[in-house]
């Protein structure tokens, strides 16, 4: 860093102090002096304990693989007695119920999707955050929701026949889950209110209502001739919008223009695993969008089709009840905040030797003081109604690391003048130590939990490592059908509710993996509120309004009452390592599809994270079907191939090799992106070798993780 200031022991750049002065504290009742001085007693008091802890993980982590050199034909009780003797299996508690309170309706009662974005970029934050209302004809316009047969190609500017199917389908929707008595909204031809009650008039003549008549919540317009009939079921909302002038409700007999739909009740604004943010100036770009995010104020102005636009946050909606009386519903998504783990430093900040802030406990201390604007009520939106700061934490092992964090928390509630449980957590049960103990890592933010949620693909790069002298694992294609991974997901669910999670806090469930594939997502992701998940990861906007749909089917915690009556899942299948069990049947063919499959993708997200700083795209494949990419994907790739060249599947000169191949693939896959930088033919750039490196040396990565490469090498490239 150039340009130092120092104050109470800490060193960081003009830039971030100027950040502080002029952007963040004004408005608040906190100098900057004290903020400093704030940090800099956190920083000294817990950097300690934080370095302890990741010793213990690499001490753990150590014991496990000398028992499994010692212990090859391993006896699988003889197993759990020496995790329990080595404390990654802690003695679990008696019964309990979480004891969080102020929490909004978005996340203790309402179950829908939710959205994970970077917050560093400020078009895709505002996206996430408007993504709380979608419309449900675009949604369905634009995606293979729709199929292009019979003329329905999506070609020009409007495609009538298209459209067609569109409304057909959501007045479909319409009719499962807000039927007429009578009739369907096929049949419509006009809508109105008219005693408090929504009718509906239908081409025979005939006048219908709705068969649950508290389902209409509101409308706007004069009530013969209104704007929108605004209707609820499973807490959702959906908005009938009427416009006979409009170009979609002129062909409309009813004048429907659209079906809105409430989306993406919650969105995680993201300073982790799909962001890049290495040093001072990235941390500032992270710091200033959450600020604007809750101060209201984030704007951000770009092209689209040629024509300049701005966007920012979504003003609430009003509507009159059925009564005529004025209400209003949030405009925007309740907004959480992931902040990194325990494990990185950050050169943003420094003490007096030149050591780096564990990069933990500086997120802690600056999203919870941007989030203060939010409390005040100063800021132009409200994202909690309740006076909550919802922080996301991720890749914690274990009950004491979640204590460890929490503690945290309550140091930076006391030097910020905030209430005792201000600051709620939600624990991302992604790591295998978290999951084996996830009633005490609970237990350990009883008064704080808001969220716990599973995630299969940290989760497996941490399965990998963990085992990694146990013997080779089975290829990724295969991980989703071992023992381990179904239990994972029904344990999380089992655990949380027997913890009175239920109408307190978010059961989660992880990403669809494939933007563009929107019908199998609608086909396959009713899975997650069937399983009793109140929340489900999805990766735009447009996902979100569709996986809406799935609530409208299922009551979760209805689902929830009646898994509450299942036997519990077993921590002895969790326990399984997804080994294999007859190497002699992998064939080469498998082998290097296997490799140069893991190799692809990540190069593929390595090169642009490097390079151009972006922490989570769409990566195309091996087969070119679009993949969202963050660090998680990349763990479990890299561990996949570090996995293999242990165990001598694959050798150090044939990853290396299918890298080369791959590279030269990933070029041209990229070849429409100007700002892009080939790594082939020469392979002497920096992303190549952070790509090798990470498959190589995946191995003796902390846990596993790829930040450590990662970030190393996106410095050098910032400085070179």
């Amino acid at each position: 860093m150039t340009d130092l200031t120092e104050l109470h022991n800490l060193k960081f750049s003009i830039e971030l102090a100027d950040f502080v002065d002029n952007e963040m504290l004004p408005g608040l009742d906190i100098s900057s002096d004290d903020f400093w001085s704030s940090l800099s007693k956190i920083f000294y008091e817990f950097r300690e304990e934080n370095e302890n802890f990741l010793k213990i993980r690499e001490e753990i982590q150590s014991k496990i693989d000398d028992w499994h050199i010692n212990n090859p034909n391993f006896n699988f009780e003889e197993y759990k007695d020496f995790l329990k003797s080595i404390n990654y299996l802690v003695e679990e508690g008696p019964d309990f119920l979480v004891t969080t309170d102020n929490v909004d309706d978005e996340i203790a009662v309402i179950a829908g999707p939710q959205l994970v974005v970077p917050v560093m970029n400020a078009r895709f934050a505002l996206n996430a955050a408007n993504a709380r209302w979608g419309s449900l004809y675009d949604a369905l316009y634009g995606t293979d929701m729709i199929d292009e047969a019979d003329g329905a190609e999506k070609t020009g500017p409007y495609n009538p026949v298209r459209g067609d199917k569109v409304i057909a389908f959501a007045k479909q929707f319409l009719d499962q889950y807000f039927s007429l008595k009578q009739g369907s909204y096929t049949d419509a031809v006009s809508l109105s209110v008219r005693d408090g009650n929504f009718l509906v008039e239908l081409e025979s003549g005939e006048t219908t209502s709705l068969e649950s008549v508290n389902q209409f919540v509101g409308f706007n317009g004069v009530s013969d001739s209104p704007s929108a009939i605004l209707l609820k079921n499973n807490n959702l909302h959906v908005e009938i919008q009427i416009d006979r002038d409009h170009s979609v409700g002129a062909t409309d007999p009813a004048g429907i223009k659209d079906v809105f739909m409430e989306s993406a009740i919650t969105t995680i604004q993201d300073c982790e695993d799909s962001v890049a943010a290495v040093d001072s100036e990235d941390k500032i770009q992270v710091y200033r969008n959450w600020l604007g995010l809750m101060k209201g104020d984030l704007e951000e102005t770009f092209l689209k089709g040629g024509k300049e636009m701005t966007r920012s946050l979504n003003s609430d909606r009003d509507y009159l009840d059925p009564d005529g009386n004025l209400f209003s519903l949030p405009g925007r998504s309740t907004m959480l905040v992931r902040n990194v783990g325990h494990l990185m430093t950050n050169p943003a900040i420094v003490d007096k030797d030149g050591n780096e802030i564990p990069e933990g406990i500086m997120d802690a201390m600056f999203t919870v003081c941007c989030a203060i604007h939010d409390l005040n009520k100063s800021s132009k939106f409200q994202n909690s109604r309740t006076g909550s700061i919802y922080i996301v934490k991720p890749k914690m092992h274990g009950p004491d690391e979640v204590a460890f964090a929490c503690k945290i928390f309550a140091a930076v509630e006391q030097a910020l003048g905030l209430e005792a449980g201000t600051v709620k957590i939600g624990i991302m049960d992604e790591e295998r130590r978290t999951t084996a103990n996830l009633k005490e890592c609970i237990r350990a933010a009883q008064d704080r939990v808001i969220f716990i949620n599973t995630g299969f693909l940290d989760r497996t790069g941490d399965e990998i490592h963990t085992s990694m002298e146990a013997g080779p694992v089975v290829p990724k294609r295969i991980m989703k059908q071992q023992t381990w991974i179904n239990a994972y997901e029904d344990w999380n669910v089992d655990v949380g509710l027997s913890c009175g999670l239920k109408g307190k806090a978010q059961i989660g469930k992880g990403m669809w993996p494939m933007p563009d594939e929107m019908l199998e997502m609608y086909q396959v992701k009713i899975g997650h509120p069937k399983s009793g998940a109140n929340c489900a990861w999805v990766p735009s906007p447009t996902a979100a309004t569709l996986h809406a749909m799935h609530y409208h089917e299922i009551l979760v915690s209805d689902q929830q009452t009646e898994i509450q009556k299942r036997k519990h899942a077993s921590l002895d299948d969790i326990l399984q390592v997804p080994i294999m069990d007859n190497i002699e049947e992998l064939t080469d063919k498998v082998i290097q599809e296997e490799l140069d499959n893991n190799a692809q993708g990540i190069l593929g997200y390595v090169v642009r994270w490097v390079n151009q700083g972006v922490g989570c795209s769409k990566v195309p494949d091996i087969n070119n079907i679009g993949l969202m990419e963050d660090r998680a994907t990349c763990r479990i790739s890299s561990q996949h191939i570090a996995n293999w060249l242990h165990h001598k599947i694959v050798s150090e000169d044939e990853i290396i090799q299918s890298m080369k191949k791959m590279a030269g693939i990933v070029d041209g896959q990229n070849s429409g992106d100007p700002d892009y930088q080939n790594m082939a033919p020469d392979f002497d750039n920096i992303a190549f070798k952070a790509a090798v490196d990470l498959a190589i040396k995946g191995r003796i990565q902390p846990s596993g993780y790829t930040e450590p490469i990662l970030h190393s090498e996106r410095l050098n490239f910032k400085s070179s």
